[in-house]
This record gives C-alpha cells, sequence and structure tokens, in this order.
C-alpha cells in the first residue's frame, strides 16, 4: 500500500492535471456507483449511462477546473498562515462553490438530455456544511500538491450525495410529470 501511495504522489507530482482528471472521473464514478448499489438498492437495476455521465463530468470537467483551481490558490502568498487559511477557505466557499454546484446541476442536465430544476439551496449549503471542516484541515495541514487528493476522498461520499439527490430529484420531477398527465387525462 505505501508503494502504492508513493507511485501515486509521485505522478501527482509528474502530471498534476492528468492524475488529478483520472481520479476525479474514478471518484465521481464510484460515488454514482456507491449511491446507486448502496443508497438507493438498485442491484441489477444499475443505470451505467449515469455512472459514465458522472465520470465523465469528474474527469472532464470537475478534474481539470479544480486543477488549475487549487493552482491559483496555492500560489497566492498571504502576510501570515492564518490569513491564508481564512483566505483560501473564503475564496473556495464563497466564491467557487456557488457556481461549482450550478455547474454540477448545470452539467447533468445537458448530459441527460433534459432541464434540470436542481434543489441548488439545499445542496449548497450541505456542500458548506461539508467543506468548510474539510478546506481548514486541507488548507493549514496537508501539503499544496495533495490538496485536491483530500477533496477527492472527501468528494467520493459528496459524490454519492450529489448522485443520489440528482436521482432523487429526477424522480420526483417523473412522478410529477405523471401526476399532471393523469390529471389532463381525467379532465378529457
Amino acid at each position: 500500500m505505501a508503494h502504492l501511495l508513493r507511485t501515486y504522489n509521485a505522478a501527482l507530482l509528474r502530471r498534476p492535471m492528468v492524475v488529478q482528471c483520472v481520479t476525479a472521473a474514478v471518484l465521481f464514478g464510484a460515488g454514482d456507483i456507491v449511491a446507486q448499489q448502496a443508497v438507493e438498492g438498485r442491484g441489477k437495476e444499475h443505470d451505467f449511462a449515469r455512472t459514465a455521465r458522472l465520470a465523465f463530468y469528474g474527469g472532464a470537467l470537475f478534474g481539470p477546473a479544480m486543477t488549475k483551481w487549487y493552482q491559483l490558490l496555492n500560489s497566492i502568498k498571504f502576510a501570515s498562515p492564518t490569513k491564508g487559511l481564512v483566505y483560501r477557505v473564503w475564496l473556495d466557499q464563497a466564491m467557487l462553490t456557488p457556481v461549482a454546484v450550478a455547474f454540477f446541476y448545470g452539467s447533468m442536465s445537458v448530459l441527460e438530455g433534459k432541464p434540470e430544476e436542481a434543489a441548488y439551496i439545499p445542496t449548497l449549503l450541505r456542500n458548506w456544511a461539508v467543506y468548510i471542516p474539510t478546506q481548514l484541515i486541507n488548507f493549514s495541514l496537508v501539503p499544496p500538491h495533495l490538496r485536491f487528493v483530500v477533496v477527492s476522498v472527501v468528494s467520493l461520499f459528496w459524490n454519492t450525495y450529489l448522485s443520489a439527490s440528482n436521482a432523487s430529484h429526477e424522480r420526483a420531477q417523473a412522478e410529477a410529470a405523471a401526476v399532471d398527465q393523469e390529471k389532463l387525462l381525467t379532465v378529457d
């Protein structure tokens, strides 16, 4: 296991964009698998297209954006470590997160080929509950080249929540549409 971590760390230092994109793709896909199997109990009815969409989002959209974001945050110099911690967490959670949550739901809408009316505010509030403490620890204790990895590991659980939340919202929309259709048929 130690050899695997050393190899991963070396690859991360050599090719951060590629390694972080692959990491994000794997963890977004894994988060969806956990959501479908452990949370939703889908068993053999697993939606592989949904898992592929989330893995694609992680590797092609989230991974590159977050790699550049962490490079930017790590390059900003502050007068003291405490100011650096506070400002990095604030920038991450106040500036990036609202856009990232909207981008996730918008991307899923495009990839699924249907309009999305996501639960933006509840997701954003839950994100802050998870990631503000995570980022306080991350920016204060973790070496810069491993910060994306820490966020990615926490993201495995967060992605499970996002996937389940997105699917739950989809089901609710489908049920509402069915009820509306039934009402129309009853009126006719």
